[in-house]
């Protein structure tokens, strides 16, 4: 018998990653399959500050902020498996390859990000992971990255 996906909430969330507003840019993270896959969840609404200038008139969110939300979605995945709930765990992008953006991202939008590992062990500090960014099952982005999960003093 194969255990529940378990869910993170944004209290959760916020035990296990340092971001806060206006960049903590994940509400949820679901079907978390220990630290091999996940699914995070992002409501796009207009009073995020980056909508006042990026674009007047026209609002749309920033492809590296998406790329950043896949990557807190990972952090939440991996931090979630391995219990590091109140560790002060940071997390620092290596590498972003094969990225590419394919619609824009507006505000009403829910923005759902699925994760997988492609590199990465407990004890390991460097991670690589390939996401997809979707609306509405249509993609948004994609994009493979490696990044360093930290212990500071550790």
């Amino acid at each position: 018998m194969t255990e529940p996906r378990k869910t993170a909430d944004i209290h959760l969330i916020q035990r296990l990653i340092p971001h806060r507003y206006p960049f903590l840019l994940i509400d949820r993270v679901v079907d978390i399959e220990g630290y091999q896959s996940a699914r995070g969840i992002k409501n796009v609404t207009m009073n995020e500050p980056h909508f006042q200038g990026h674009f007047p008139g026209k609002p749309i969110m920033p492809g590296v902020t998406i790329v950043e939300a896949m990557a807190q979605t990972a952090a939440v995945m991996v931090g979630t498996a391995l219990g590091m709930e109140d560790r002060n765990m940071l997390v620092y992008f290596m590498a972003i390859d094969k990225c590419k953006f394919r619609r824009m991202v507006v505000p009403g939008d829910v923005l759902e990000m699925n994760l997988i590992t492609v590199r990465g062990k407990p004890g390991g500090k460097v991670w690589k992971f390939s996401g997809l960014a979707e609306v509405g099952g249509e993609m948004a982005a994609e994009a493979e990255f490696t990044a360093m999960m930290d212990l500071p003093g550790e």
